[in-house]
């Protein structure tokens, strides 16, 4: 029960704090001309959106941040105690969360104020892509106290020593789930519907797992997502740009690895991934067979726009694909995790 209301109060928080800056913020981005180019290569009918704004994530990134601090806050004040190593790794979590928004926020920049419509390079991005993720994972080993950070659960399994290869492919995850995040970004309200039916589903593992910071964290997630659904569900009046999409790349991968559980992202991330595979498949099918194409479009929620779906059916389909393999990843938890 009081898991529960610790949940409600953050995602409460949350949900506030984004919904009431979207008042606040769009008119502003607007005023800035702020407004989002819409590339030749998408879809026709996404010309109209040109010059709606973007940046928009700034919003939810106030209010998970907010919600976030102040719930722990409340906690440790109330409890009398120290924050404990979990609480620690999840503050970190989150620092990483929002240097990957700061790229993104450079990224978009470049794009509105330099008017470059690629923002900044992919080799750019990569290089410190990467450097956020390393330093994320030796803050977590130096840091956060743990030192036996080289190992990871998998359901039914148990844990996994993977020696310092960990790091090698814990650097890799993190990368391409935030990237992977970023690609699913097309359409309205489809980054934000996906990630708040993926927080929903940590928060209930975080709960079996009795990670009071999970709770919070992905609580807070949730309802910043939601409340920015408030103003970016079709028709959207604003963009989250890459600040907003990298930084929900960033807090996925932050709680599952706070949790020891980054495994369960292919499950919880199916759409992120599928989103990501979906380019790679599109580019080196179109090498191989000089000038061919798999999907109509890549990534593949524009195949579904040019199969005929609207924005809304599409968000719905891949939303409910989210919850169901989110489920399972809840399941997979409690007979894998839990009861090992």
């Amino acid at each position: 029960m009081i898991t529960c209301l610790w949940a409600l109060g953050a995602a409460l928080v949350a949900f506030v704090v984004s919904t009431l800056l979207g008042k606040v913020l769009i008119p502003y981005l607007h005023k800035l001309k702020f407004g989002q180019t819409i590339l030749e290569i998408g879809p026709d009918w996404h010309k109209k959106k040109q010059g709606t704004p973007t940046m928009g994530g700034i919003m939810f990134i106030a209010g998970i941040i907010l919600s976030t601090v102040a719930l722990f806050t409340a906690r440790v004040l109330l409890s009398g105690n120290v924050p404990t190593i979990e609480q620690y790794n999840i503050f970190i979590g989150l620092i990483m969360a929002l240097c990957y928004g700061v790229i993104g926020f450079i990224d978009d920049y470049i794009k509105v104020v330099k008017k470059r419509n690629l923002g900044l390079t992919a080799p750019q991005k990569l290089v410190m892509q990467f450097a956020v993720a390393i330093l994320y994972l030796l803050a977590l080993r130096y840091i956060g106290g743990d030192a036996g950070l080289t190992s990871t659960v998998i359901p039914f399994v148990g844990t996994v020593e993977l020696g310092w290869f960990y790091y090698v492919i814990a650097s890799v995850v993190i990368v391409g789930i935030v990237n992977a995040t970023n690609l699913t970004d097309g359409i309205d309200g489809l980054d934000g519907s996906i990630t708040f039916f993926a927080a929903i589903c940590m928060l209930l593992i975080s709960s079996m797992l009795s990670s009071i910071g999970g709770v919070i964290e992905s609580a807070a997630l949730a309802g910043g997502c939601l409340g920015f659904l408030v103003w970016n569900f079709h028709p959207a009046k604003v963009f989250m740009g890459d600040t907003g999409s990298l930084f929900l790349g960033g807090m996925v991968c932050s709680i599952l690895f706070a949790l020891d559980v980054p495994v369960l992202v292919l499950l919880i991330g199916i759409m992120y991934l599928t989103e990501m595979f979906s380019v790679m498949l599109q580019v080196c099918y179109f090498k191989l067979t000089h000038g061919k194409r798999l999907f109509k479009m890549s990534p593949i929620h524009h195949h579904y726009e040019l199969c005929g779906w609207s924005e809304v059916k599409i968000v719905c389909v891949f939303s409910l694909i989210t919850f169901v393999a989110g489920a399972i990843a809840v399941l997979l938890t409690y007979f894998g995790v839990v009861r090992l």
